[in-house]
């Protein structure tokens, strides 16, 4: 089975050109909404996950599933819908840096770190994803 991968490599995916927040916020915690379940994943571990890791422990929390070797491997058997699609991009304010291998972190984008990240060109850029066409 071919496996897919969400993962990106030494890449800052900048919030989306609509993005309404004007300073990073912490997306409501009292129910598992994908964003707030997305931050708690990062923010609780940076740099101690991978995009592929967050996307399917999103899913295996949200549907209940066990995070096992197969159950990876049948959820990334099709292609899943990157960190670019995340609300913390589209709606929420957060940029997510990758390193070299792959893991990820936050960063607030009214930061001096997010302009720093958003100017460097050692490093590949990407947006999130707009929440309407263009």
């Amino acid at each position: 089975m071919a496996e897919h991968t969400t993962n990106y490599v030494s890449t800052f995916i900048e919030v989306a050109e609509d993005c309404p927040a004007a300073a990073a916020q912490e997306p409501p915690a009292d129910k598992p909404t994908i964003a707030a379940l997305h931050y708690r994943l990062i923010a609780e571990q940076p740099y101690g996950r991978t995009s592929d890791d967050v996307i399917f422990q999103t899913q295996a929390l949200r549907q209940g599933i066990d995070d096992t070797a197969k159950a990876r491997e049948v959820f990334f058997s099709k292609g899943q819908a990157c960190l670019r699609s995340s609300p913390l991009g589209k709606r929420y304010g957060w940029g997510v840096l990758s390193d070299a291998e792959g893991r990820v972190t936050l960063v607030p984008r009214e930061s001096e770190e997010y302009a720093r990240l958003a100017a460097d060109p050692t490093i590949g850029h990407t947006r999130a994803m707009r929440s309407k066409r263009a």
